[in-house]
């Protein structure tokens, strides 16, 4: 298509050409998309940066904005940098600057920031209000400006100059990774750790043949700033063998207690680029569109002192570890990262592996560090001159001011100066410009001593410009270095395990999410402490406990393992806790803590006042009953009422009463009740009576009880319990004085058979089951179960008491230490 001529235009004087627009397309198109990759998107392989970053960071040198002094504001960094060097928007200059120093991004930060610079959720805040500086790391890229370790272009407007490319003194482009979308090609690339990138580096430094498997003994993959894991490492091999590679990132996760009934999925650290807010919005998403099951709520508790956290609660009943698994398939807790490793050498674009990314960075540092060495040599020669000059003068000092002195001008004295002491016109131009205070003997020292050194100097800078080895060894020390200075841990976890793969197949093998129904049991201390413990597939002992494998160490007692109840039940399936004031509070044990019953220490469980809430603070849960059974249970009361509750037909509420207890009555002892068992009760005056369980008639869960045990004034029942006659029972008693102060006393212990107690019918008195000695007026605790009884102290720890089995009416013997609780022993 072409233009069509206008003579009259012509005519008057302006000039027209015709141009195909297809051709202009092209061209302009081309122009532009050269702008773009080489002036704007991708970094450099040698330095790692983009123009305007690499820009930032030499007008920030150039302002003096070293770490060791104060900050200056962004706007004035952006406008040094739009107005001098980047002919472009100060948002994108910011937007560059802001990048540099987030500690999220960046693995090794160039630019120390002061103020609100944002987060993966949140932009910073205006230029205006944030200030920066350079960090110490940004002293390394730029160091050897000024001594011709580059070359230097004109800027913009061809009134200044800047550096092509940084010295860089660490592969930057490695450690810190770079992100860029260009016209028809983008790069990105995955942050390492500077420690295994120099490691890298100078094993290839020493060994041009090395392979890339010999690399990544040194470089196993990339660490990100966020921490997380990396499943999967084939990707990064393909990556780092061809220059383009996929891997996956998972959150780092862990399963807590978030209180005493409910679990919780704490999130510590997230995968590369992707923050807490964007995570709870796609779970949000994921439970309103029924992806996601089993997620009560998600909060999020990060701050500045503890760093990432981000709780998601469980719903009772669901496996924590299915959850996660669901989570990593369908919320960014797992992400992806595709790797392209596309940056500029020589000029143009290159796809580029881990060993051409190391060879392009150690070529461009041996070209800095030879360079610089010639930099240097130079100066020292040119001050090596001045100072040979100089000290031929000292020598003859005299003559040296009368032939200045008979000179007319400088022009003559300098050209006398030249042929009477055979300089060279830069020294005599020197020893004109000295001044009278360096011509003394100090001085003369000074200069002789600086000669020497000089010549040291020089020819340590001659050897290692002659020989390339050296100057490989030089940049290796280096490198060092600068590891030993900015080097930190690995933060991300490398694993060969399989990432999850959010697809239809997945869907439908996904894993359960519900905790299965099984046999357990359910054990409550007598330090108030509720434990589960599942039952397997081995030998049990009639606790319910595995028992231990032939020849393996017998089961050792630990703190909190002295039984108050037990419960046989399944993991879903409810339970009632019975209270000191007669009520039944359903709970599902599915969210107690769980021990292999070959391992079961009580100790290890959950207070059961966390457990399940109490609204009276002298309220206590005295024991557990199955809601399930076809057999009732029994509860003795402090005055001395028994009530057999009949099994079944429970109020369907979370909680009701069991009871009618009077004004100033409580339960004191819960027990199962079926027809063979027998009830006994322990009264403060040291009276136990024992009848049969089938003498009490079952009632309704209203009704107030029978009398169980007469008591004689000012007495009450300690104790409460059903036990089988027909096993080894025994009765255990502490006698002690009501004057003595808590816990000053440790009172005396017996320890009685079953059988050395007559029965007697109900509601009667019982008999003497304890002889108190002179200052001894009551009981302090009672127990009967089945042998041996287990004693512990306030702590948990294990009291011991008398082995040997007394009268029923003996006084007992001293106790060491002072007991708390009696229970069934494991």
């Amino acid at each position: 298509m072409t233009t069509p001529r206008n003579p009259t235009a012509e005519a008057a004087g302006e000039r027209i050409e015709d141009v195909d627009v297809s051709a202009e397309m092209q061209g302009s198109f081309l122009e532009y998309a050269y702008s773009v990759i080489y002036s704007r998107a991708l970094p450099d392989a040698r330095d790692g940066l983009k123009p305007v970053q690499r820009r930032i960071l030499y007008q920030m040198t150039e302002m003096g904005l070293r770490p060791d002094r104060g900050h200056v504001k962004s706007a004035r960094v952006v406008g040094e940098v739009m107005g001098k060097l980047h002919p472009h928007g100060d948002a994108s200059i910011y937007d560059a600057m802001v990048r540099l120093t987030q500690d999220f991004i960046q693995r090794v930060p160039l630019v120390d920031g002061h103020g609100n610079f944002g987060s993966l959720d949140d932009g910073p805040a205006a230029p205006r209000y944030t200030e920066a500086r350079l960090d110490a790391a940004a002293l390394a890229m730029t160091d050897g400006l000024d001594e011709d370790v580059v070359n230097f272009v004109p800027n913009y407007d061809n009134q200044l100059t800047q550096p092509e490319v940084l010295p860089a003194a660490f592969p930057n482009l490695l450690v810190n990774g770079a992100s860029g979308i260009a016209v028809g090609m983008a790069t990105n690339m995955a942050p390492h750790n500077l420690i295994e990138v120099i490691g890298a580096a100078r094993h290839l430094l020493a060994h041009p043949e090395a392979t890339l498997d010999d690399l990544m003994a040194f470089v196993p993959g990339p660490d990100l700033p966020t921490g997380g894991t990396i499943s999967g490492l084939a990707g990064i091999r393909d990556a780092y063998a061809t220059g383009r590679g996929q891997f996956k990132t998972r959150a780092k996760v862990s399963v807590e207690a978030i209180s005493a009934r409910k679990a919780g999925l704490v999130v510590t650290e997230l995968p590369y680029l992707v923050g807490p807010e964007k995570v709870i919005e796609k779970i949000k998403d994921g439970v309103t569109s029924k992806k996601l099951s089993g997620i009560s709520d998600v909060t999020d508790l990060t701050d500045r002192t503890h760093g990432l956290r981000l709780v998601i609660g469980i719903k009772t009943g669901f496996s924590p570890d299915a959850v996660l698994e669901q989570l990593y398939r369908f919320t960014p807790l797992e992400d992806s990262f595709n790797i392209n490793n596309v940056a500029l050498v020589g000029g143009g674009p290159r796809t580029l592996g881990l060993r051409e990314l190391l060879q392009v960075y150690l070529d461009h540092r041996l070209s800095v560090v030879t360079r610089r060495s010639q930099y240097r040599l130079a100066r020292k020669k040119e001050r090596l001159h001045l100072v040979e000059g100089l000290l031929l003068a000292i020598l003859d000092i005299d003559e040296v001011i009368q032939v200045i002195r008979a000179s007319e001008d400088s022009e003559t004295a300098r050209t006398r100066l030249m042929d009477v002491f055979d300089l060279t016109e830069i020294q005599a131009e020197y020893i004109l410009e000295l001044r009278l205070r360096r011509l003394t003997r100090f001085s003369l020292i000074e200069l002789e001593a600086e000669r020497d050194k000089l010549h040291q100097e020089i020819a340590a800078l001659e050897a290692i410009l002659a020989d390339p080895a050296r100057v490989r060894g030089v940049v290796s020390d280096e490198l060092d270095a600068v590891a030993e200075r900015f080097g930190t841990p690995r933060r991300t976890l490398l694993t060969e395990a399989r990432p999850s793969v959010a697809t239809a197949s997945a869907r439908k093998n996904a894993p359960v999410l519900e905790l299965a129904d099984i046999p357990c049991r359910v054990y409550l201390s007598t330090t108030g402490r509720m434990l589960r413990v599942d039952l397997t597939a081995e030998p049990e002992d009639e606790l319910g406990l595995a028992l231990p494998a032939p020849g393996a160490p017998p089961r050792r007692r630990t703190k909190h393992d002295a039984i108050r109840s037990l419960v046989v039940t399944t993991s879903r399936t409810e339970v009632g806790a019975i209270t000191s004031l007669g009520r039944l509070v359903r709970f599902s044990p599915i969210d107690l803590p769980s021990v292999p019953g070959n391992s079961i220490q009580l100790g290890a469980g959950v207070r059961v006042t966390d457990y399940i809430p109490l609204g009276n603070p002298k309220e206590r849960v005295i024991g557990l009953v199955s809601l399930t059974t076809t057999e009732p249970f029994a509860l003795g009361t402090r005055q001395g009422i028994v009530k057999r509750v009949s099994a079944g037909n429970y109020p369907n509420r979370p909680e009701f009463e069991v009871i009618a207890l009077k004004p100033g009555d409580a339960v004191v002892g819960v027990a199962p009740a079926p027809d063979g068992t027998e009830f006994v009760f322990v009264t403060s005056d040291a009276q136990l009576l024992r009848f049969f369980a089938s003498t009490v008639r079952p009632q309704g869960a209203s009704a107030g009880g029978m009398a169980g045990i007469n008591l004689s004034s000012g007495a009450e029942v300690l104790f409460f319990g059903a036990v089988d006659a027909a096993s080894d029972v025994v009765v255990a008693t502490i006698s002690g004085a009501s004057g003595a102060l808590a816990g000053a006393d440790s009172g005396r212990a017996k320890v009685s058979a079953l059988d050395e107690f007559p029965a007697k019918g109900r509601a009667t008195g019982g008999v003497r089951a304890h002889a108190f000695l002179k200052g001894e007026d009551q009981l302090l605790l009672a127990w009967a179960g089945p042998a041996p009884a287990h004693a512990l102290g306030a702590d948990g720890a294990l009291r011991q008491l008398p082995e040997a089995v007394a009268k029923r009416d003996a006084s007992g013997t001293p106790l060491e230490a002072v007991v708390a609780s009696i229970g069934e022993s494991l």
